[in-house]
C-alpha cells in the first residue's frame, strides 16, 4: 500500500478535490498532461530511445531526418514527437490525417518554403498518416525530398502496407512495442507523484495490487492506464480525512474489460492468425489455444478461424491423418450452425486435434510443384489412350485406343499416364 500525501487539513476533501478539477489549468485528460517533456521523462522503448540508440542520438544532436513511428496505441509515438519538438530549434507544425486535407497540407508546405528562405527549418508531425490517401501522401514527396519539411509521421498500421514506397524510401522507420508491465507501473507512479501535471496534489492511497491490475489490463497502452487511474481518482469519494483510497475493486471497475490490441484488417489480424497456424503445424496445442482465445476475445469472425483450421488440416496433416480434414470441416459447419460463444468449444477441439495429429505436407507440395510446371513449362498433351472415347468418331481419332482398364489387371497396371515422367508426390 502506498500513500501519496498532501496536507489538506481544514478543507473538505471531496469539494476541494472537485474544485481542483474545475481549474482550467487541469482540464486536459491526465494522459495528455503527463506526456513527457524530455528524454529523461520518457518511459519505455529502450530499443530505439535508450542510451546510445540511434533515435536518441539524433534527438539530442537535433539532427532528426524524416521518420515514421509505427506501433500500437498508447506506446509513445506522439510523446516522441513532443520530445523532439521541445529539443529542436526547428519550427513545428502538427496535423492529424484524420481531419486534415490537402489544403491544410499545402498551407503548411507554403509556410515551410518561406521559412526555409530565412534559415529556419520546419518539422511536420503528421499523426495517423495511414488515413492519407495516395494523392495526399504524394503531395508530401517533393518537399520531403527537397528538405523543405522534415516529416515525423505516426501510424498504428504497418507502414509497408499503408505508406507510399516513395515516402518509405525517404524515411527511417522506428517500430514501437507495447509497454512492459514495469513501464506502465512507472508511468502510473509518476502521475501520482507529479504535483504540477498529475495527481500529486491529492491525498491518494493506492493499493499496489490495484496499480498492477491497471497496468496489466492496459495491455501495454499507457494512455489507457492513465485514463483508468484518473477515472478511479475522479469517481472515488474521499473519506472524512480527505483521503481517496483506490482498491483493487475500484481499479477493476475503472479499467473494465481488457482491450486486446487487435485490428481485424491490420497487422494484429495477420500476425495472430499466422502464429495460430504455425503453432498447429508445430504441434504446440497450448500456443495454438492461446492465439485462438486471443482472436475470439478480440471479436474475430469464428468462421474465418474455422476456415483456416480446414486449410491447415489438409495442408499440414493431409493423408498422415485424413480424419483431421473431416473434423475440421465438421467444425466449420458447427460454427456456422451454433455461433458464438459456444462455437469456441468445437474450435478448440479441432485446434487441439490438428496440433496432436501426425503431419504430412506431401499433398500440398505435390499440387504446388504441379502448378509451377503448368505455369512455367509447355503444357503436356493428354496421351491418346487416356482421351475420352465415349462419342461418335472418337475411335477414328485413336482416342481411347490401347487403354488398359486397371480392374482387369487386379487393380493396377503399368501404362503411360503422362507423356513426360514427373515426380510430384512423395509419401
Amino acid at each position: 500500500m502506498k500513500l501519496y500525501h498532501l496536507d489538506i487539513s481544514g478543507r473538505k476533501g471531496v469539494n476541494w478535490y472537485m474544485n481542483l478539477f474545475d481549474d482550467k489549468s487541469v482540464k486536459e485528460p491526465l494522459a495528455y498532461r503527463m506526456c513527457p517533456r524530455s528524454l529523461d521523462e520518457y518511459v519505455g522503448q529502450e530499443h530505439i530511445i535508450g542510451e546510445g540508440k540511434l533515435l536518441r542520438r539524433a534527438i539530442e544532436a537535433d539532427r532528426i531526418t524524416s521518420i515514421i513511428l509505427y506501433g500500437p496505441p498508447g506506446t509513445g509515438k506522439t510523446a516522441i514527437a513532443k520530445v523532439i519538438a521541445a529539443k529542436s530549434n526547428a519550427h513545428f507544425d502538427w496535423l492529424n490525417a484524420a481531419t486534415a486535407g490537402l489544403d491544410d497540407l499545402r498551407k503548411v508546405i507554403q509556410s515551410a518554403r518561406a521559412r526555409k528562405g530565412t534559415g529556419i527549418r520546419t518539422t511536420l508531425f503528421l499523426d495517423e498518416i495511414h488515413r492519407f490517401n495516395k494523392l495526399q501522401q504524394d503531395a508530401l514527396l517533393p518537399d520531403v525530398e527537397e528538405g523543405n519539411i522534415t516529416l515525423i509521421a505516426a501510424t498504428v498500421e504497418n507502414p509497408f502496407f499503408y505508406v507510399n514506397s516513395a515516402l518509405l524510401s525517404r524515411s527511417q522507420i522506428f517500430e514501437l512495442k507495447p509497454l512492459t508491465l514495469g513501464d506502465i507501473v512507472k508511468v502510473l507512479h509518476n502521475a501520482l507523484r507529479d504535483k504540477e501535471r498529475g495527481l500529486g496534489n491529492l491525498q491518494i492511497t493506492v493499493d499496489e495490487d490495484a496499480l498492477n491490475h491497471i497496468a496489466k489490463m492496459s495491455d501495454g497502452d499507457a494512455r489507457k492506464a492513465l485514463s483508468a487511474l484518473e477515472i478511479a481518482a475522479l469517481t472515488t469519494s474521499a473519506d472524512e480525512r480527505g483521503t481517496i483510497t483506490i482498491s483493487v475493486a475500484i481499479a477493476e471497475e475503472s479499467i473494465q474489460k481488457k482491450a486486446v490490441v487487435y485490428d481485424k484488417k491490420g497487422d494484429q489480424h495477420y500476425d495472430t492468425i499466422s502464429a495460430f497456424i504455425k503453432s498447429m503445424r508445430g504441434a504446440d496445442p497450448d500456443a495454438a489455444i492461446y492465439y485462438l482465445a486471443k482472436m475470439l476475445y478480440a471479436g474475430e469472425d469464428p468462421r474465418f478461424v474455422a476456415r483456416r483450421i480446414v486449410i491447415c488440416a489438409s495442408e499440414d496433416v493431409g493423408n498422415a491423418d485424413p480424419m483431421a480434414l473431416v473434423i475440421a470441416t465438421s467444425t466449420l459447419r458447427a460454427v456456422e450452425f451454433i455461433g458464438m460463444p459456444e462455437a469456441r468449444i468445437p474450435l478448440a477441439q479441432a485446434t487441439i486435434y490438428i496440433c496432436n495429429a501426425p503431419k504430412s505436407n506431401a499433398s500440398y507440395k505435390a499440387i504446388e510443384a504441379a502448378m509451377e510446371d503448368i505455369k512455367n513449362e509447355q503444357t503436356m498433351e493428354v496421351p491418346n489412350h487416356l482421351k475420352d472415347s465415349h462419342y461418335p468418331g472418337a475411335g477414328k481419332l485413336g482416342h481411347g485406343k490401347g487403354y488398359k482398364y486397371p480392374h482387369d489387371y487386379g487393380g493396377t497396371v503399368q501404362q503411360e499416364y503422362l507423356p513426360k515422367k514427373k515426380k510430384y508426390y512423395t509419401p
